[in-house]
């Protein structure tokens, strides 16, 4: 049986409606920006695999990092035990988070990390005996699908069956100029009628809402009035971390720093699952008692799993390295040319760039996964791109190493779109 056959007998794929939907497509091959079919044809991955595969596609320095590993420490339960890969890999993420970040609490995937930083939040306040049970977060946002992250989000497409379960949340809109006033108006009314623990969020660019980008200073003045209210900020930067906004966090744009920050995806540069929840000496130090029910007890089987650590390690030292980052700034060259390019277009309206992230309204009216949206995904497919339109939103959110052929490959077949539908 092929692998197309094998799949349709027996898999069940995450956000399909399989009665509805096509088969997907077998990939039996990646390298660099590039994605390799079954039948031959390639793709470029102009989404870098959902954010993760940032430094290439089986990238060698990362396999090499990770294979040497592997020969030595593959597993070890991380309750009573340590090894060098974890500590590495601490020190090497602290070196580059914002300063308040301390300690670091290993996870699975992005949902898991947001999980255990939702209940850091609540357990703080419960551990200093104050019962908060309210999280604060903003409109549209996304953050996993877990419980406790489902409930932050606010995408119905994704929540709906499960919302009469959730946590208690309290939504206030993403922060801009013109609408700063009443969202601040808002948030102290929440702070005053509810018990609130924490406030959790997308800095600058929401990602599941179509790369929404809203206002930093605007949530300057949010995580103020959160401070002074000792609500614990919980920063969610699966999406935004390591490099994608241009600074190697999406935090770093701001001069108040959050509580708790969620890592994952470009974490492990697309190789294997793993993320981290960080957190200030202070968020930490409200665990500490001779009651060991005060403790975290939150765990995962393949927490600080050492082939993930070193597949993370090797991540770092790539997106530090002055090749990268060079790459980095190039790519926000080019996206902002381009903007400029198409700025006029009718069809093109609320277009943005933020660090390798260009976004783009396509001025029709279309359902998040209506007919029209997967239209458009066979057209860039049919011209060898993997991007995934949000809606009516065309993003690009690249490999670091794509090159200036792949690039102007991207933009091309987006102002084919923009004629075209």
């Amino acid at each position: 049986m092929s692998i197309s056959e094998i799949d349709q007998a027996h898999i069940w794929h995450p956000l399909t409606q399989h009665k509805t939907s096509s088969a997907p497509m077998p990939i039996v091959k990646a390298e660099g920006a590039m994605l390799y079919a079954e039948d031959g044809t390639t793709y470029i991955d102009g989404i870098a695999s959902w954010y993760t595969a940032m430094y290439g596609h089986c990238n060698p320095y990362i396999i090499e990092q990770v294979t040497a590993q592997m020969k030595t420490l593959d597993q070890i339960v991380f309750t009573g035990f340590t090894h060098q890969p974890a500590t590495t890999l601490a020190q090497k993420v602290l070196d580059i988070l914002p300063e308040n970040q301390q300690k670091i609490f290993f996870n699975d995937n992005g949902s898991t990390a947001v999980e255990a930083g939702i209940k850091m939040a609540l357990q703080y306040h419960h551990n200093k005996g104050s019962k908060r049970n309210t999280l604060i977060a903003f409109e549209n946002g996304f953050h996993g699908d877990t419980f406790g992250a489902m409930s932050v989000s606010d995408l119905s497409v994704y929540n709906g069956p499960f919302e009469d379960y959730f946590l208690n949340v309290k939504r206030i809109p993403a922060p801009t100029e013109e609408n700063l006033a009443g969202v601040m108006q808002l948030l102290q009314s929440i702070i005053e009628k509810h018990a609130c623990a924490g406030f959790v969020y997308e800095p600058l660019v929401q990602g599941a809402a179509g790369m929404h980008m809203y206002d930093a200073s605007g949530l300057e003045s949010i995580l103020k009035l959160c401070k002074a209210n000792d609500i614990v900020t919980v920063a969610d930067e699966v999406m935004t971390g390591f490099g994608k906004t241009g600074k190697h966090f999406a935090s770093l744009y701001l001069e108040t720093y959050p509580d708790i920050i969620c890592l994952s995806k470009a974490l492990t540069a697309g190789l294997v699952p793993m993320s981290l929840t960080t957190c200030t000496q202070e968020i930490y130090d409200a665990f500490l008692d001779d009651t060991v029910a005060k403790g975290f007890f939150h765990a995962h089987t393949y927490s600080a799993n050492p082939i993930a650590c070193a597949a993370a390690i090797a991540g770092i030292d790539l997106l530090t390295s002055e090749d990268i980052q060079s790459q980095i700034q190039h790519i926000h060259k080019r996206h902002s040319a381009f903007a400029k390019a198409i700025k006029t277009h009718p069809k093109a309206i609320n277009i943005r760039v933020k660090g390798v992230i260009f976004a783009l309204e396509l001025h029709t009216e279309m359902e998040r996964y209506g007919s029209l949206r997967n239209a458009l995904f066979k057209h860039f497919m049919d011209r060898g791109i993997c991007l995934r339109p949000l809606g009516n939103t065309i993003y690009i959110l690249p490999p670091f190493v794509i090159t200036d052929v792949q690039l102007d490959q991207i933009y091309k077949a987006i102002k084919e779109a923009l004629e075209t539908f």
